[in-house]
């Protein structure tokens, strides 16, 4: 064998020992099952610890809600906007406008009760000292069956992809949050370093009745969101989508809505 191939030889096997060392770490990083990434992402959403300990910030969430009739033409249109503070793993949110003006007393008793439902969903039994778009929690994560797809990458970051569906039989519960999480099936990016969720999609399997159907019903929902990772490390919810159907009564009905957050600023 001659200098020159000798030469283009050690670097086809330098090519191929670092090949194979690549593959072998990407097989180390999927080592993990479905559940134990699932138990790790638990771990860091609900120890505050974990989290940079420099992170505040208060930031402009941006909502919009459009209410549709049976035909088609829109009921309603409501922009909100809201100055939000992020600190500790805890969210507070001020209700500031409404369609731009200033928010009316229902606007604001409405918002509470948002708050309350979010509570009872999550499993939350504190208050503002919450994180109210934190739904990693033990008591959500139990009712589902998680299964590993596999790998890709999101916004430049490595991430598990797990899709989920709820347990087969689900676990008993006599509330319409229970029956609706009884039928809710998707999928979440999960970071492979950090363990935080980078999106998640989710949709509705069934119709769930309410009240036995006397009062209304759910046929569709359609939910996403995407959480971005700041430069010291936070992760915060920047945005989200969700296309519900159903009936009030009597009335069919057809709810978008869409959010997303602007112009984060340290709290100081």
């Amino acid at each position: 064998m001659n200098f020159a191939w000798s030469k283009k030889f050690k670097l086809l096997l330098a090519l191929f020992a670092l090949t194979a060392l690549g593959r072998s770490s990407l097989s180390a990083q999927t080592d993990l099952s479905a559940a134990q990434i699932i138990q790790n992402a638990v771990a860091r959403a609900q120890n505050p610890a974990t989290k940079p300990a420099s992170g505040a910030y208060t930031y402009t969430k941006l909502t919009l809600t459009e209410e549709f009739d049976s035909t088609g033409k829109m009921k309603e249109h409501k922009e909100k906007v809201y100055q939000v503070n992020f600190r500790n793993g805890a969210t507070y949110a001020k209700l500031v406008e409404v369609n731009g003006h200033a928010p009316a007393a229902a606007d604001l008793k409405k918002q509470a009760e948002n708050e309350s439902n979010a509570q009872q969903m999550t499993g939350s039994r504190s208050n503002k000292a919450e994180n109210r778009e934190n739904f990693l929690t033990p008591e959500i994560v139990e009712r589902f069956d998680f299964i590993l797809v596999g790998r890709t990458n999101f916004n430049g970051r490595a991430t598990y992809q797990v899709a989920f569906q709820p347990k087969n039989p689900a676990p008993p519960g006599h509330h319409m949050i229970d029956r609706l999480l009884d039928r809710i099936s998707g999928e979440v990016l999960i970071d492979a370093q950090e363990f935080e969720i980078a999106r998640a999609e989710l949709h509705l399997g069934s119709e769930v009745n309410l009240l036995g159907g006397v009062i209304g019903s759910l046929k569709k929902l359609v939910y996403t969101m995407t959480c971005t990772r700041l430069d010291d490390g936070l992760w915060l919810k920047t945005s989200s989508f969700g296309d519900f159907e159903g009936r009030k009564l009597i009335d069919a009905m057809r709810i978008k809505t869409s959010s997303r957050a602007i112009n984060f600023r340290p709290l100081l």
